[in-house]
């Protein structure tokens, strides 16, 4: 995907590459942000009309038998723009991290395209995810990716067995916002948990039977993870072959899977999870993870470090509720062990404030730079703390306003008392279309997580098409 360079209006709309700086238009100065808006709100404008005139036409009720008939080839996705307005936290810890400078506010314009499906022959199915994306922040360059999400072949040489190569996306557990037992999972952003998550390389066997009686289907998968030269080299320590496999029970309309991962990529791990319908519209659910000798890197009083290898549970408790009104909510409380106390936190953002104060008093960076590895190595990953609240609402219609659902997304940081709060607006009255509206503040005392962060606030407009 290439960034695609040009001047409109006497500013530049867009510009990248190796080579950009040598464009002549590279010495004008960016589209301020509220000429942008402009733009983007045009463009998204005709979009909608776009959309809209199909709709708008009248159509005869027809039915085709052709139209109910499985067809080998199927596929779809979505194309989407977005802009977003952030307030940067100057005085949070990982504001004086950041080598760059994003000044006050910070607006972002990306794009991105999704396309999956797939084709089954006989016994065989190729299955594909792709993703593309692009972005450009305030005088910032062009970025842009393209990746292959998910690749792979399946085989059923029985109905009760299906064998398949290739990389594929895991979603092991039954939490919404988080996932104590996806052991070959990528880690969900819970501000947006139902997004596609790039895959892994893997052999998959799973097998399947069913009963009568109280115990109605039983169903093993074990999946073979390499991590070689090129080959999921993320995933941890490579030149290592590991495994990983559900065991999953229907037990008196009762979901339970046992999951299990060995390997030298990562250390061993073990868990169970379960959802149960108590009523049609009431939905319980959990989480149980264990890891023997879980790494973690703690930062110690007198400034040393210390690998932590003592043994984790991490957990989550949830439930799903719909009201009679079309209500519905998700509550989620989330634990682990291996995250950091308040205590360990402190000295991590003290870490900060001192590698600052040296920096303005010296020049050198010395505890910055260990701050930044600090963040890296486990301190400035996403919801770093110990214990968590999750809570999700959105109103389906309310007042009869047709296409309309509200909703609201709360992260509470429960050591701390810190929070981001998320209320957010959906319209689907175009056919194919979606448009989404939500604003997120961050809230806390100094030394708090959300506090902390890099941004206090953010604006969300998002407009994506499916086809």
């Amino acid at each position: 995907m290439q960034g695609m360079g040009g001047v409109r209006n006497g500013c530049i709309v867009a510009h990248a590459g190796a080579n950009a700086a040598k464009n002549p238009v590279g010495a004008m100065k960016p589209c301020p942000p509220w000429q942008r808006f402009k733009r983007f709100m045009v463009l998204s404008a005709m979009a909608l009309l776009l959309g809209v005139s199909p709709a708008l036409a009248a159509e005869e009720f027809s039915f085709e038998l052709e139209e109910i008939e499985k067809k080998n080839l199927t596929w779809g996705g979505y194309a989407e723009v977005m802009w977003e307005h952030m307030d940067i936290n100057g005085g949070g810890a990982f504001r004086q991290l950041d080598p760059g400078d994003p000044g006050a506010m910070l607006d972002r314009f990306s794009g991105r395209l999704q396309i999956d499906g797939s084709y089954l022959y006989k016994k065989t199915s190729l299955n594909w995810l792709l993703k593309a994306a692009g972005q450009q922040d305030d005088g910032g360059p062009w970025s842009d990716m393209a990746d292959v999400y998910e690749a792979y072949a399946s085989l059923k040489p029985a109905p009760a067995v299906t064998a398949s190569l290739g990389k594929r996306s895991y979603r092991w557990g039954k939490g919404y916002a988080w996932n104590p037992v996806g052991f070959i999972n990528r880690v969900k952003d819970p501000n947006n948990p139902e997004e596609a998550l790039e895959g892994f390389s893997t052999a998959e066997l799973d097998v399947i039977k069913s009963y009568s009686g109280p115990l109605q289907t039983v169903a093993f998968t074990t999946t073979l993870l390499p991590v070689w030269q090129g080959v999921n080299e993320d995933f941890g320590e490579i030149d290592n072959l590991n495994l990983a496999a559900k065991l999953y029970f229907l037990y008196r309309d009762t979901d339970i899977d046992l999951i299990c991962y060995t390997g030298n990529s990562r250390t061993s791990r073990y868990g169970v999870d379960f959802s149960r319908n108590l009523a049609a519209n009431f939905e319980v659910h959990g989480e149980l993870a264990y890891t023997p000798d879980r790494q973690t890197i703690v930062l110690r009083q007198d400034g040393s470090l210390l690998a932590d290898g003592e043994a984790a549970f991490s957990y989550l408790a949830g439930l799903r509720y719909l009201t009679e009104n079309d209500l519905t909510g998700i509550l989620e409380y989330y634990h682990d062990d291996g995250g950091y106390s308040e205590g360990e936190m402190d000295l991590f953002y003290q870490l900060v404030v001192d590698g600052e104060n040296q920096f303005l008093a010296s020049g050198l960076d010395t505890l910055l730079d260990k701050a930044r590895n600090m963040s890296l190595r486990g301190y400035g990953r996403p919801q770093p703390g110990r214990n968590y609240l999750y809570a999700k609402f959105s109103q389906q219609e309310p007042f009869d306003i047709l296409y309309f659902t509200p909703g609201l997304v709360a992260i509470v940081n429960l050591d701390d008392h810190s929070f981001s709060i998320s209320p957010e607006v959906v319209y689907t009255g175009f056919t194919n279309w979606e448009l989404r509206l939500r604003f997120s503040a961050l809230v806390g005392d100094a030394f708090s997580e959300y506090e902390e962060k890099l941004n206090s606030s953010k604006l969300e407009l998002r407009l994506r098409y499916f086809f």
